[in-house]
């Protein structure tokens, strides 16, 4: 029986959480009303996750009473909590890459009624009536892992639609969408709004979940530190609460704009990918560069660092030609490449802090053949402290960190090399609030010390945050360029959707 409009559909009393002995939750409260879209926000570690996966029976609650539906379950398990009508969206999906978009909405429908065989005719109508639902169209013989992420998405939301959701939550739903997607995605949700169906989101990016969300909670270190209706805050309220603390919106620091140019591309192109890329860099400049998903915003930041082969054009730092195509090249020139992707692309999870930053400095600290361990610590200990990575030591595996401190990491191994020019891909893609004001401090530090920057993003505020310069893409060509300091956030997304 589905709950009605008056009677909470997730109603948590007291829950507590405790993992030997360090508490996770503390005595937090949290209902969810039929058809009400919830912000769910924390600083990484604030106790976001494990409330979800109590949630959805993931995890058991240590204390409390978890009640869904309006009937008590003291003895949740995912199987009763889907049953219930509860379902995650994490991250990554979690779909079947090698199954149809047909298989993937219905195998969870199929699987609940007990048939020994799967039936494919079913599945498609199924599938078809999930994506009737939301109104869009999306090839039902296509393999899921040749989708675009956009529709991935949309596959992932229509799975838990034909699997009868009354309550569906999303872990960083926006994070790899466009601004155009992000907005398709918006008008999904209130429809579903509108038919009862509830929403959780948990997402960074806060001013997106705003716009369509009736209330904020906020917890911070596992406590629950303001909620209310989503008219009474804004970003800077929001990340107030989160974090502690005021975190300002700085501007772009100033850059002399006469000084040297370190890097100068010209000409660079790659079929299908990228044409006649044409920039300078200043010393002490950060240059953004932005466009929609598939712009070739990525591509050329690749082909800086030499991971994409250009079929023409040249690069050049401090007035020497950089072959193209080779990243050791690029490095030896003092060009840095921070991934987008730090998961599979810029980090070794599994590894300590330390070998992590000291990757690429072994030579540094080589004497006669042996390599000096205490050197090692010293330098990675020291860029521990000056980016403030919050670890308890730099044998700390990686994997054990948030994801802003991950970041800070990945940042540390290219900063010990000094480099001239530093390319960050998606900069604070997937990281808190407060991570991501300090990352961006980062950002403007290292350009007073007269390092060029590059920032690929679609993120808006930030670029506008870091940037003396944006340049637009779009299908491989730089559109237009405007000056960071100056430009608005409606007028680069203007120049983004025309």
């Amino acid at each position: 029986m589905s709950p009605t409009r008056d009677t909470a559909f997730i109603d948590l009393r007291a829950i507590t959480k405790r993992y030997a002995g360090v508490t996770a939750l503390d005595s937090v409260d949290f209902t969810v009303q039929p058809g009400e879209a919830v912000c769910l926000a924390g600083e990484n570690g604030s106790g976001k996750s494990t409330l979800i996966k109590i949630i959805s029976g993931v995890e058991p609650a240590t204390e409390g009473m978890v009640r869904i539906a309006g009937e008590d379950h003291p003895d949740l398990n995912p199987r009763i909590s889907a049953a219930a009508g509860v379902m995650v969206i994490f991250q990554d999906f979690s779909l079947f890459p090698n199954l149809n978009v047909a298989e993937n909405i219905a195998f969870a429908t199929q699987l609940s009624t007990h048939q020994r065989f799967f039936n494919p005719r079913a599945s498609r109508e199924i599938a078809r009536k999930a994506l009737d639902r939301i109104g869009v169209e999306i090839d039902l013989d296509a393999r899921v892992e040749t989708l675009p992420v956009a529709q991935k998405q949309l596959v992932a939301i229509c799975r838990a639609l034909a699997s009868e959701a009354q309550l569906i939550i999303m872990d960083e739903p926006t994070t790899a969408l466009t601004e155009k997607e992000v907005r398709r995605l918006q008008g999904i949700i209130r429809m579903l709004k509108e038919e009862g169906v509830a929403v959780i989101f948990v997402s960074h990016k806060l001013a997106e979940v705003l716009e369509v969300s009736e209330k904020v909670v906020v917890l911070r270190n596992g406590k629950k530190v303001a909620e209310g209706p989503a008219s009474e805050f804004d970003t800077q309220s929001l990340a107030y609460h989160m974090t502690g603390r005021d975190v300002p919106e700085v501007p772009p620091s100033d850059h002399a704009a006469g000084a040297e140019a370190l890097m100068e591309v010209r000409g660079l192109s790659k079929e299908g990918s990228f044409e006649d890329i044409n920039f300078e860099l200043r010393a002490g400049e950060v240059l953004g560069i932005t466009g929609l998903l598939g712009s070739g915003r990525t591509s050329v930041a690749k082909a800086l660092f030499g991971l994409v082969a250009p079929d023409a054009g040249t690069i050049s730092v401090e007035n020497r030609e950089v072959p193209t195509g080779d990243p050791q090249a690029a490095s030896m020139a003092r060009i840095g490449y921070v991934p987008e992707d730090r998961l599979t692309e810029g980090l070794f999870l599994s590894q300590s802090i330390l070998r992590n930053v000291a990757i690429g400095r072994l030579d540094a600290h080589t004497t006669n053949g042996f390599l000096n361990m205490g050197s090692l610590v010293e330098e990675a200990s020291g860029w521990l402290k000056r980016l403030k990575v919050k670890a308890p030591d730099v044998a700390a595996p990686v994997q054990s960190l948030s994801g802003g401190n991950q970041q800070r990491v990945a940042l540390a191994r290219w900063l010990s090399r000094a480099p001239r020019v530093l390319v960050l891909n998606g900069p604070s893609v997937g990281v808190d609030v407060g991570s991501k004001a300090d990352i961006h401090d980062i950002i403007r530090d290292l350009a007073s010390q007269g390092i060029g920057i590059i920032v690929i993003s679609d993120d808006l505020p930030e670029l506008l945050a870091t940037c003396h310069r944006i340049l637009v893409m779009r299908d491989g060509r730089i559109i237009d360029a405007l000056d960071g300091r100056v430009a608005t956030e409606d007028d680069l997304a203007r120049r983004l959707a025309s």
